[in-house]
């Protein structure tokens, strides 16, 4: 397994979480992908999106949609969001686009949990590595990140 998604794997376990780490034949590096490899509703992905503003913040968002970085930052009370580039998100998570789990950073990060993510009973999420991911439920997602819940759309 990659080392990231061995950290990952064990931050998961440190918070007492439910999921594993499971690795996909195929790099998820997209909803659609991630879906289509496990077999499920592109909704139940939960695309890890990091973004710029007065520090990174990471919004956890249903692969159904976009993020509406308008709404999401005055519901967050920032100044703005700004989609990040591969060097800032690496930087703020020590993963890689395609790849980003919601724990296992750095440091934290102000986090945002999509609230129609809670739509479905059992929730993927990336791993640290574009071929990892893992299962999780709604209020579990929330409980690890200690992220907010927002509509993103």
């Amino acid at each position: 397994m990659h080392p990231n998604a061995e950290h990952v794997a064990a931050t998961l376990r440190a918070l007492g979480a439910e999921g594993e780490v499971r690795e996909l034949m195929i790099a998820a590096t997209t909803a659609a992908l991630a879906a289509e490899a496990l077999g499920v509703e592109v909704g139940a992905i939960a695309n890890s999106l990091i973004f710029r503003s007065e520090e990174p913040v990471l919004i956890l968002a249903s692969g159904a949609h976009r993020v509406d970085t308008a709404k999401a930052a005055a519901l967050l009370d920032l100044p703005g969001l700004e989609r990040a580039d591969a060097d800032y998100v690496r930087a703020a998570t020590g993963q890689p686009i395609g790849g980003v789990a919601p724990v296992g950073h750095p440091r934290p990060l102000r986090t945002a949990v999509d609230i129609t993510l809670a739509a479905h009973p059992v929730v993927w999420c990336g791993a640290g590595a574009p071929h990892t991911v893992f299962d999780t439920c709604y209020e579990e997602l929330l409980r690890l990140t200690g992220g907010r819940s927002i509509e993103v759309i």
